[in-house]
C-alpha cells in the first residue's frame, strides 16, 4: 500500500488518530479498494471507531500489485503510542509540513511515514506492525428505527459541560425532548455528586426519528474524540439506536471520508451490576 496526502488533508488525517488514540491502545491500517481505514477497540469490546478514508482523500493511493491481482492486502497492527507522536503538533503539520507519504513494506513488516516539509526538509519514520486480520464491528446502523441528526456544534456544547473525569453519561429521548445527564453509580453519595442535565428541543436538530421513549448510557470518554474531529470540520453526527442495552452509533460522512464510534450501552440499575456493559460490541471480529 502507497498513498499520499497533500496540505491540510496531513492535518485531517492526524486529527483522525487523535480521536482513535481515545478508543484503545492499538490502531488497525486497513488498505482497501474503497480507501485506507483506520480502526480501534477498546480492552473491553465496549467501544469500536473506524475512520475510512476514500482514494478521492489522497493525491495518489495504490494498493500495489499484489492486492491488484487478487491476493489481498496486508492489514497492519500498530500501537497507538507508535504512530500517534508523529501527529501530535497538528499546529506545526499545518505550518511545515506539505506532504506526507504512507506505505506498508510487507518485507521488512513496517510502516514508513514520510514527512517533506518546507526547505526541502524529509523526516521518514520507520514503524514495526503485526500482520493481523482486519478488524470489524458488526452494527446494522440503518436498521435502527431511532435517528439523530444534529451539526456537531451541537452536540459538542452540550458534552463540554460535563468534567473531563466524567465516564458515563445517559442519553434520554422522546418525541418532545432530548436530553443529556451524568450517570451514577448506585451507593454514591448524592450529597457528594454534582448532577447536570442539558435539554434539546426535537426542532433543535437536523433530523429527528424516535418511536420509543429511551434511556441510553454508554461512556462518554470514546465519544468526545468523534465529536471533536466533525465540529473542526463542520460536520453533522448521526446518532442511530434501537433499544436498551444495545449499541448506539455516532458517524460523520463527506465526500471523501467516513467516521463512526460504536458504543455499548449499560441496562437499568435493576438488571445489572454497577458499570457492566449490558452487551458488547459482539461480535468484533476479524474482517
Amino acid at each position: 500500500m502507497n498513498c499520499l496526502l497533500e496540505g491540510n488533508c496531513v492535518k485531517v488525517f492526524g486529527k483522525a488518530l487523535h480521536a482513535l488514540s481515545r478508543i484503545g491502545d492499538a490502531l488497525w491500517l486497513d488498505p482497501t479498494v474503497k480507501g485506507l481505514a483506520l480502526r480501534a477497540v477498546n480492552s473491553a469490546h465496549s467501544a469500536y471507531a473506524c475512520f475510512l478514508f476514500s482514494p478521492l482523500f489522497f493525491q495518489h493511493y495504490s494498493l500495489g500489485s499484489g492486492s491488484e491481482q487478487g491476493s489481498g492486502s496486508v492489514n497492519c497492527k500498530l500501537l497507538i503510542k507508535s504512530i500517534l507522536p508523529l501527529f501530535r503538533c497538528l499546529t506545526s503539520i499545518e505550518r511545515n509540513v506539505e506532504r506526507c507519504q504512507i506505505s506498508v513494506s510487507t518485507p521488512s513488516d513496517r510502516v514508513v511515514v514520510q514527512f517533506f516539509c518546507r526547505h526541502g526538509i524529509t523526516k521518514t519514520h520507520n514503524l514495526r506492525f503485526q500482520e493481523s486480520e482486519a478488524l470489524q464491528a458488526v452494527f446494522a446502523s440503518h436498521l435502527c428505527p431511532n435517528v439523530l441528526k444534529a451539526p456537531a456544534r451541537l452536540l459538542c456544547d452540550m458534552v463540554m459541560h460535563f468534567p473531563s473525569s466524567q465516564e458515563e453519561i445517559t442519553l434520554s429521548v422522546t418525541p418532545l425532548r432530548v436530553s443529556l445527564t451524568n450517570y451514577c453509580e448506585e451507593g454514591k453519595d448524592p450529597m457528594r455528586t454534582m448532577y447536570t442535565e442539558m435539554s434539546l428541543h426535537p426542532d433543535e436538530f437536523d433530523f429527528f426519528q424516535v418511536g420509543v421513549d429511551l434511556d441510553l448510557t454508554f461512556c462518554l470518554k470514546e465519544l468526545r474524540g468523534l465529536l471533536s474531529f466533525a465540529e473542526s470540520h463542520s460536520l453533522p453526527v448521526s446518532v442511530n439506536f434501537s433499544t436498551a442495552g444495545k449499541p448506539v452509533c455516532f458517524s460523520v460522512e463527506d465526500v471523501v471520508l467516513e467516521a463512526s464510534v460504536v458504543l455499548a450501552t449499560l441496562m437499568d440499575s435493576e438488571s445489572r451490576g454497577p458499570s457492566q456493559p449490558a452487551e458488547t460490541l459482539a461480535p468484533v471480529t476479524p474482517r
